[in-house]
């Protein structure tokens, strides 16, 4: 079964600003929970994302089991959207849209995430048991610190 994650903050800065700090890999260990040890591994040059971009990462969802996981940008409209794809990673399917609005207050951020579960018949007890609230948690944090 496929879930979504859907989260809106409003960012108190100008467009150019929100985009460099999000579209940029490097960033997103800033913004992630320390207790997920999540590490860049791809070698970037901290440019930012274009489409085709592959990122490795390691990082420990649960138990602190590290893992590796690779995601493509499989979208970029400059200053407005990104997307990017699991290829390899902890979920069955992922698919994260990164959308920025400008307003009258500065930039507003929406997060759609589209996801689904590997394991199986027991995809739904771990989600209502702690899946749904773990990712709930980590885009609470992201939204709970400061940038850049």
């Amino acid at each position: 079964m496929r879930y979504q994650l859907y989260k809106e903050q409003q960012l108190n800065c100008d467009i150019e600003t929100a985009w460099q700090f999000f579209s940029s890999p490097y960033n997103l260990s800033k913004i992630t929970p320390k207790e997920m040890n999540f590490v860049v591994l791809s070698d970037t040059g901290n440019q930012p994302v274009y489409e085709g971009m592959e990122i490795d990462y390691r990082v420990s969802p649960l138990l602190k089991i590290p893992m590796k996981w690779k995601t493509r940008i499989t979208q970029v409209n400059f200053q407005k959207s990104f997307s990017d794809f699991q290829e390899k990673g902890p979920y069955k399917y992922w698919s994260h849209f990164h959308e920025f609005i400008p307003n009258e207050k500065g930039v507003l951020m929406k997060d759609t995430v589209d996801y689904e579960l590997p394991l199986g018949v027991f995809a739904a007890i771990a989600y209502r048991l702690f899946i749904k609230n773990k990712l709930e948690n980590i885009f609470d944090y992201r939204f709970r610190v400061s940038f850049p």
